[in-house]
C-alpha cells in the first residue's frame, strides 16, 4: 500500500474533498495540519513548488492538490500510484 501524506489548512474545502476521496478508497492518510504552522508551511511550499492546500503526496512524489488528485482518479491512474 502506497504512503500517502496530505499538507492541509483549515478552513480548506478542498482539503476535505481529497480526504472524502481516499476515505471512499479506504486509503489512510497522514495528515499533516499547517493551520497555524506558517513556517513549516512556507518550507513544503519551496520544497514542493507548491502553492496552495492540500499538498498531497504519495509514495514522496508531489500530486498537486484536490484538482490533480481527482482528475488522476478519474483518469483510473489514482488506484495505480495507490498499490
Amino acid at each position: 500500500m502506497a504512503k500517502v501524506i496530505m499538507y492541509t489548512r483549515v478552513p480548506c474545502p478542498y482539503c476535505v474533498s481529497a480526504k472524502r476521496l481516499f476515505s471512499a478508497k479506504g486509503i489512510q492518510i497522514e495528515e499533516i495540519d499547517l493551520t497555524n504552522d506558517w513556517d513549516q508551511l512556507d518550507a513544503i511550499k519551496e520544497k514542493t513548488g507548491w502553492q496552495t492546500v492540500p499538498i498531497i503526496l504519495i509514495d514522496g512524489k508531489l500530486i498537486g492538490g484536490y484538482d490533480d488528485l481527482k482528475a488522476l482518479d478519474q483518469a483510473g491512474r489514482l488506484d495505480i500510484l495507490l498499490k
